[in-house]
Order: structure tokens, then sequence, then C-alpha cells
């Protein structure tokens, strides 16, 4: 029988160079880990990505030390965490919400330590650059074989600061979880809470979209279950691969075409008709 390989993944929003030294860090410790890059592009400072993406890839990736570092808070006295889940992975990462969607799909939070014990560490610990200092070792001794009770006592994880959707008198809200690459906005709400304020929605069934910020705005869309229910540069909205409601422009992109960068949530109305051009 071959012996299997301890897995680490890193997703931060570093860039390479940064999580390359992360990486270099678990080899160091832990020499025979098989360490994927998951990401080194997250937006930086962006917790809700980062969530999001680990929410959505970890359950793909083998049973494994996952570390996850969007820490706008490094240095100040958030804590540095290890989350074991029923799944049997170990996420590290910042006390900031970032590992608790993620280890709630990977069967629940089991035990949640912090990352205190100086063994377990570098030498010496900066105040800027824990993924280095603090999150790598520790990922590659747990790899390795520690406990993560070992690490440090025990504490109750943060949760994510996302807003809930609302639905009422037929209206939908939404938060806006991120950007995605293509400018689509992926939104905190699923097609059971597009039902709950519409019903069951066909392809094609038209939407008015309403925001505000420092310019307001209102858009008419269908609703479609495909990119190509929609000609190139019309927008949509649709359900994405990880069951989040998003708004796009199909082959091209949502936040640029229509301004909304600084958006932090959508409403969604009914409307009469079927958008022009459909």
């Amino acid at each position: 029988m071959v012996e299997r390989r301890p897995f680490v993944s890193l997703a931060t929003d570093f860039g390479a160079a940064y999580t390359a030294i992360c990486a270099g860090v678990v080899y160091s410790i832990a020499p025979a880990a098989n360490v994927l890059v998951l990401s080194d592009e997250i937006t930086p400072y962006g917790v809700r990505e980062g969530a999001m993406l680990l929410r959505q890839a970890l359950p793909y990736l083998p049973v494994g030390v996952h570390v996850g570092i969007v820490d706008p808070g490094v240095g100040t006295p958030r804590l540095p965490v290890a989350i074991e889940t029923g799944r049997g992975d170990v996420l590290v990462g910042p006390d900031n919400g970032l590992l608790v969607p993620a280890a709630a799909k990977l069967g629940g939070a089991v035990r949640t330590h912090a990352l205190e014990n100086p063994a377990y560490r570098l030498p010496e610990v900066s105040t800027s650059f824990h993924g280095r200092d603090v999150f790598s070792p520790a990922a590659a001794h747990i790899a390795s074989g520690v406990a993560v009770a070992d690490l440090g006592a025990p504490v109750d994880p943060q949760p994510l600061d996302v807003p809930p959707p609302s639905v009422s008198g037929g209206e939908l809200t939404a938060p806006v979880l991120y950007t995605d690459r293509f400018g689509s906005l992926v939104l905190g709400a699923e097609r059971t809470d597009l039902a709950a304020a519409f019903g069951e929605l066909a392809p094609g069934a038209p939407l008015e979209v309403t925001w505000s910020g420092a310019a307001s705005g209102t858009l008419r869309v269908t609703f479609e279950e495909t990119f190509g229910g929609v000609a190139p540069g019309t927008p949509l909205l649709w359900i994405d691969s990880s069951g989040w409601l998003g708004l796009a422009v199909n082959q091209g992109s949502a936040r640029e075409t229509f301004g909304l960068a600084d958006v932090r949530s959508l409403t969604l109305r009914t409307a009469a008709g079927r958008v022009a051009g459909d």
C-alpha cells in the first residue's frame, strides 16, 4: 500500500512571491508534503471573496491542511487559529470569518484552537507577515502529525461578517459577496431565496435590479440558466456553480458596464414583460 503524502493548500491575497515564501516554509518543515497553491490572486483585503473561494474549492480538494490568508488585521489582537472539521481537514488562518463558511461545507467545525505555541511558529514573528511566520509553520506541523489541541487554547471562531438576504413584499435584497475576475457580481442569496420572493422563475423571467451608493441605478434583466440565454453584451441574473445568485453581462463586465464597483447590495423586484432585445 502506497503511503499518502500529507496535503497542504494555500490561498492568499499575497501575489506569487510572498505565497511562494509560505510554500517554502511548509516544505522546510514538512518536506514530504504535497503543497498546492490554490490561489495567490484573491483581491487584496477581500475577506468575503477569500471565504467564498475556500467554501467553493475545498470540498473538491483532498482531505488535508488548508491555509487561507486574507488578513487586513495582521499584527492586531485578532487571533490566528486552526479549525478542525468534521471531514477531517484542518483550516489555518486569521480569525476574521475567512475560514468559517468552508468549515461548514466540510462537516462543520469540530474544534478551534488559537495558534499560540511558539514551538509551532518561526523563531522570529513579524507584525506584518504571519503567513510566513505563524500560519505556514502551523500548517506544516499539523500536516506532520501535530494535534490541533497542541497549538494553543480552544476558542470560538468569529463568523464571517455578511448580512443575510432579505425577502419582503415581493422584493429580494442580497449583499454583494465579491466581484469575480469577469466583473460579475456574486450575491449572498440562493435559488431558495429567489423562490421565496418570486416563486419559481422560468428562464427569461424579467426582473428589475436597483442599487444605491455613490450613484444609484436601476436595471432590467432576465433570469437565465446559462449565459447563452442572452446575446453578448446583455445583462442577466443566473445561479453560479456554487449555488449563489449573480449579476453578469454575457461576455462583458457588469461591474464596469453599470458602475457597480462600490455597490454593497442589490434589490430585485418583478418587472412586467420581457426585456427589450430578448
